[in-house]
């Protein structure tokens, strides 16, 4: 029977090259490494602590009348790319470090999603014990994987990593993560697919994982121009990564932007798919909170399950 856990805000509070400075008036001001930057966040819905801080600002995005068009005005000079870094939690797994790239992007995004770092010490920590306290081979299919931090958290646990993404630029972006991060000897898979139609396959494959990660958008598009829409695809992605679990998976993780969604009904969905493996579904949202006045500023839903 499957347990559920009380609905919690999760922070990632082990940042020390990104900072959420300040939010308020529908916009947010984020420290990235080195450069500050104000982007769109319709969920600031109150007033600025700050001032002098926002003039400051090295960019800013303009958005267009499109869901994630627009275009970054820059007011200082921004590097195409700079290195950040992020020490994964030691008391989950050891000498845990994750370098990556960050660069502007014209979808307003800039590589990394810094409220995500809660999921990648949580993951880790689990596939660290397996590993090395129970001495068991743990594999892991990361699927959305976008410039590929989560994969490299699992790596650095020690498990074997399915990377899948529709984007053959993230893809590559993430193997370049991974050369930064020195993890190139771990063993990652990259893959450029659907990634229904890639968990479709390793279904019939019979291939099993033991951890699966799901970051989907709320829209996109195959590389062979496969339609994605959340509310209406997620349910048989479900049950496609249910065939594709192990007989005694570790964990899943599903984690949702920008839909009009309570965690709750991820977790639902969820708890469908792990039905039969007993264990325990933690849901809630995933949260920043500002350096200016502590305001906890709500990024994702989401919903994991461990064993």
């Amino acid at each position: 029977m499957i347990t559920s856990a009380p609905f919690t805000l999760l922070e990632s509070s082990h940042w020390t090259d990104y900072a959420l400075l300040d939010s308020g008036g529908g916009l947010k001001l984020e420290r990235f490494g080195e450069y500050v930057f104000v982007r769109p966040e319709s969920q600031a819905m109150w007033k600025r602590s700050l001032t002098a801080e926002w003039k400051n600002a090295d960019a800013v995005f303009v958005p267009t009348g499109e869901e994630s068009g627009g275009h970054w005005d820059f007011q200082k000079k921004v590097e195409e790319k700079w290195k950040m870094k992020y020490i994964l939690d030691p008391a989950q797994v050891e000498r845990g470090e994750l370098k990556f790239w960050a660069m502007t992007t014209p979808g307003r995004h800039l590589g990394v999603f810094p409220e995500v770092a809660a999921h990648w010490d949580w993951l880790s920590g689990l596939i660290h014990h397996r590993v090395h306290g129970e001495n068991r081979e743990t594999s892991v299919l990361n699927l959305f994987g976008y410039t590929g931090l989560a994969s490299l958290a699992a790596a650095t646990g020690d498990a074997k990593v399915t990377h899948v993404d529709a984007s053959k630029k993230s893809v590559s972006w993430a193997r370049e993560n991974q050369a930064l991060s020195n993890l190139a000897d771990k063993p990652i898979r990259w893959i450029v697919d659907d990634a229904l139609k890639f968990v479709q396959r390793e279904a019939r494959r019979g291939v099993k994982y033991d951890g699966i990660i799901l970051d989907p958008p709320k829209f996109g598009r195959g590389p062979k121009g496969e339609v994605w829409e959340v509310y209406k695809s997620l349910p048989g992605l479900l049950e496609a990564c249910r065939e594709c679990l192990s007989n005694d998976p570790l964990f899943v993780v599903t984690t949702i932007y920008a839909v009009r969604a309570s965690a709750i009904h991820v977790a639902q969905a969820m708890e469908d798919m792990m039905s039969g493996f007993g264990g325990t579904i933690e849901m809630g949202e995933l949260v920043t909170r500002e350096q200016s006045a502590g305001r906890l500023l709500s990024q994702a839903v989401y919903a994991r399950w461990e064993r």
